[in-house]
């Protein structure tokens, strides 16, 4: 017993350790980050514009009104899909599970190219169109997808895969069909291309304080669903003899997920891979307790895109590419590693 205890506190001033670790390397990425570009900031006079120093302020606008912005987008956007990727695993247990496989994807394509095409000059409370009809399309998307699977009081987990799949595919088949029908608008649809391969934004503070507080709420929600998932684990049956309510259960875990889904989408597009490999990766180091998980998934994916943004936006300065493509590019092998690993998974 002793010895139990003790394995216990090690465990979590490890995992301690790990989260402390993962915050200086956040922050410190962040200050690169804002260091790189056209301009070459020097770390010391990011700092110094940050702590608000006057001989710094010829600084200022590039700082805190573009980079800084920028970069704490990136790390909300890859905070928040990195934890829902990990409820989503954890919800279907299979680590192949990612924030989009409910059709949120299909939802935010659909919304986004309905407000590229058609409402670029709309905006609502400092947002742009296209940030709230993605938010609205991913929430919408997940909403049908439930109801589909859902049968009486009941809702079946492989239904709600299969129905996130199928609604997914319509909706992007749709969304693919808006832009063929609006070829001829050749920046409408160079801007959903983008947007489609996922770009962070540079948001202003209003809105990077919104889209903050929803993932802030989405981690929170998170926080007590980790530990019921860690009972899910054990089976359905078994859970339920240990009174967790099994509707009440999934119902909120989607809930969550699809809030820190769609801020994320929000902010910056479609980015795939970020919610698939950081859970795995980090369920490798960290084991499969959700509780300790949920904190390292959520700094491992916001370092992991900061740097994989930074990367994205000077890899072929001036030119960007879009951060998705990669993501893409970094999570594709890593996809194909877990396909074959888990091969008997997929295939029963």
């Amino acid at each position: 017993m002793v010895q139990e205890v003790a394995t216990t506190r090690r465990l979590r001033l490890t995992t301690l350790h790990l989260v402390l670790l993962l915050l200086i390397l956040l922050v410190a990425a962040i200050v690169i980050s804002i260091g790189i570009g056209s301009v070459h900031i020097s770390p010391r006079t990011v700092l110094g514009v940050l702590v608000n120093r006057p001989q710094m302020a010829g600084m200022r606008a590039i700082v805190m009104d573009l980079r800084l912005p920028r970069a704490l987008a990136a790390a909300i956007v890859g905070a928040g899909l990195a934890a829902a990727g990990l409820l989503f695993q954890g919800l279907f247990r299979n680590p192949l599970a990612d924030p989009f496989v409910l059709g949120s994807s299909g939802g935010a394509a659909l919304g986004g190219a309905v407000a590229v095409l058609w409402l670029p000059a709309l905006s609502f409370l400092g947002f742009s169109a296209t940030a709230l009809l993605a938010f609205l399309g991913s929430i919408g998307a997940i909403a049908v997808v439930y109801v589909l699977a859902s049968r009486g009081r009941k809702t079946s987990v492989s239904g709600m895969l299969l129905a996130g799949f199928a609604v997914a595919t319509m909706l992007n088949a749709m969304t693919s069909g808006l832009v063929i029908w609006q070829e001829a608008s050749n920046s409408g649809a160079q801007i959903l291309a983008a947007w489609l391969h996922g770009q962070i934004s540079v948001p202003t503070w209003p809105q990077l304080a919104v889209a903050a507080s929803l993932a802030a709420a989405g981690i929170a929600a998170a926080v007590p669903l980790s530990a019921r998932l860690n009972t899910l684990a054990l089976g359905d049956d078994y859970a339920q003899q240990l009174g967790l309510n099994l509707e009440r259960t999934r119902m909120a875990i989607i809930i969550a997920a699809s809030l820190l889904t769609a801020v994320s989408v929000s902010l910056g597009g479609i980015i795939s891979f970020v919610g698939l490999l950081i859970p795995h990766l980090v369920r490798l180091v960290r084991g499969p307790d959700h509780v300790r998980l949920l904190p390292v998934c959520v700094l491992a994916g916001a370092l992991f895109l900061v740097i994989a943004d930074t990367f994205a936006r000077s890899i072929r300065a001036p030119y960007e590419l879009p951060v998705g493509m990669l993501t893409a590019f970094v999570g594709g092998p890593a996809f194909l590693y877990l396909l074959r690993r888990h091969r008997r998974e997929v295939y029963l």
